[in-house]
């Protein structure tokens, strides 16, 4: 087996996906904070709460406080480390799967899209429920009734079943789904148009390049 083909190991996987998410989180909850005040407040236009991204960011640092761009942070950040782990592991577990049904020794670009679209789908299962404690305790019309993550998932439990954590998963499945499809999709069309690797440090960069366009894309 060449360099280039040997697969990634799943510790670099992890930890690099895991040190890249969180940094996004911590830059970017802001703002998902801000997108959930917009969706969920009831009428629109002049007849709205919020005029836009920015008179919703200025209104919740005056009336809130700053602190309140953060709320509810702790779930997605829990969520980070498992939804890599489960990421990276289910498109390798399904690489074999689907290398062993169609009788090919090596991915070709679309395994690596249907391998992609069945680790999204797996991921989106460990998703759901961190995405529900996220986004209640981000509502302001609900914020006063859960103390945190964990009364969160207990409140929601014991009022309404512990299948209503999966409220929302038909939608998070299919952008999962589709992201994922793409990303893996992308990482090795890109990889497999860069120079072949001679040896590791080459290995890494195309690594790099191709996850970073994944990304991207």
């Amino acid at each position: 087996m060449s360099i280039d083909e040997r697969p990634i190991p799943f510790q670099y996987q992890f930890y690099a996906g895991a040190i890249a998410g969180i940094s996004e989180i911590l830059t970017m909850y802001p703002l998902d904070v801000v997108k959930t005040r917009i969706q969920l407040q009831v009428g629109s236009g002049s007849s709205g709460e919020y005029k836009g991204v920015v008179d919703c960011f200025t209104k919740i640092v005056k009336n809130e406080g700053p602190a309140t761009l953060y709320r509810g942070i702790s779930a997605p950040i829990l969520m980070e480390a498992p939804k890599r782990a489960i990421k990276f592991a289910a498109n390798d577990e399904w690489g074999k799967f689907w290398k062993n049904v169609f009788g090919v020794e090596k991915l070709n670009q679309s395994l690596a899209i249907l391998n992609g679209a069945c680790a999204g789908a797996t991921e989106s299962f460990v998703v759901v429920p961190f995405e529900l404690v996220k986004i209640r305790l981000q509502d302001k019309s609900k914020a006063s009734m859960y103390s945190g993550p964990i009364d969160v998932l207990m409140k929601t439990v014991k009022n309404e079943g512990i299948l209503a954590l999966y409220n929302g998963l038909e939608a998070t499945l299919w952008r999962h789904i589709v992201w994922n499809a793409g990303y893996f999709g992308v990482i090795f069309q890109v990889r497999d148009m860069l120079p072949k690797a001679k040896d590791k440090t080459q290995k890494t960069i195309n690594d790099l390049v191709g996850g970073m366009i994944g990304g991207i894309v």
